[in-house]
């Protein structure tokens, strides 16, 4: 299959849903050609080095999912190669469920939003959890000038990608946007 995203998330039950309901035959498309959507061209990576947040999905042991939020400022997700990206995971409220479910499933799918100007990008991927004791490692995903207690990095390995639509995504402006909107002009 050429759309690797489609690989991965157009399972057989999927794929009934959408001849079903009638939009199968859009997605043949993704059938055919070569490999796309699983290695990170410049769009993709500016794109994810812009956010200062995204949603994490893991599944645990009994196959219940669980999202998560995470964040830090603008580029706190580095893009180590056109097929891996990372982050350093900040103490938070101490629950540890990704971390817990990674180390039984490393697979992730992630959601990078883009509220103002109506953007996300869906990406599957597969999890290595960094030790801080990895010196090197993480001096390459740390953010120096950000002071929250880094616990660990993560490493995702991209396994597939996908843009999709802006239909029914409700703008919404950080505290600097609305600065930016209200000053200008």
């Amino acid at each position: 299959m050429a759309h690797q995203f489609a690989k991965i998330a157009f399972t057989p039950s999927v794929r009934d849903a959408q001849e079903e309901f009638g939009s199968r035959a859009k997605y043949t498309r993704f059938d055919e050609g070569e490999d796309v959507n699983h290695v990170l061209s410049e769009a993709e990576a500016s794109f994810i080095q812009a956010r200062d947040s995204f949603y994490m999905a893991s599944v645990n042991e009994d196959g219940w999912p669980y999202v998560q939020h995470r964040g830090g400022p603008a580029g706190f997700i580095k893009i180590l190669d056109e097929k891996t990206i990372g982050f350093t995971d900040y103490r938070g409220n101490k629950q540890y469920v990704s971390v817990g479910n990674f180390r039984q499933d490393d697979r992730v799918s992630l959601f990078f939003m883009d509220y103002p100007n109506k953007r996300r990008l869906k990406m599957f991927g597969r999890v290595t959890e960094v030790p801080a004791g990895d010196l090197e490692t993480m001096a390459g995903l740390e953010v120096p000038e950000y002071r929250a207690h880094v616990e660990r990095g993560i490493v995702i390995s991209i396994e597939a990608f996908d843009w999709n639509c802006p239909q029914h995504i409700t703008p919404r402006f950080t505290e600097q946007e609305l600065q930016v909107l209200t000053t200008a002009g």
